[in-house]
């Protein structure tokens, strides 16, 4: 892919760390490979704003959904029961919100990746 035609940088809230991380991911996949990947990922990936927008509906509203929209199904029925750790989590979650996003997109990027090599 060329530097200037680089389709990550569409991608809503991304960070260079992101950017980094997945043309470092990507750099071992042909162009087919990595057009598939794009699609693959750019499908499953959660900006940064999008877990926000989700941690402040936990806070004012149904605790965990953060946590469900991840994936992580265990700690998102321990927010909800628990009314988001007694409000802390979620406050610990509105401000590490971009590195829970950065944690999903990992996942999301090796499940991509492994997706992309497997196609061909």
């Amino acid at each position: 892919m060329d530097m200037y035609q680089n389709p990550y940088m569409g991608l809503s809230g991304i960070t260079q760390e992101e950017l980094g991380f997945l043309q470092q991911a990507t750099a071992s996949l042909a162009e087919n490979q990595q057009k598939y990947f794009y699609m693959i990922y750019s499908g499953k990936r959660k900006s940064p704003q999008d877990i926000l927008i989700f941690t402040i509906i936990g806070f004012f509203g149904v605790a965990g959904v953060q946590r469900f929209a991840t994936g992580q199904i265990g700690l998102g029925l321990l927010y909800l029961f628990t009314g988001g750790l007694c409000v802390i989590g979620t406050v610990v979650d509105l401000i590490n919100h971009k590195s829970i996003a950065m944690e999903y997109n990992k996942k999301m990027a090796y499940e991509s990746f492994h997706m992309a090599k497997m196609s061909n």
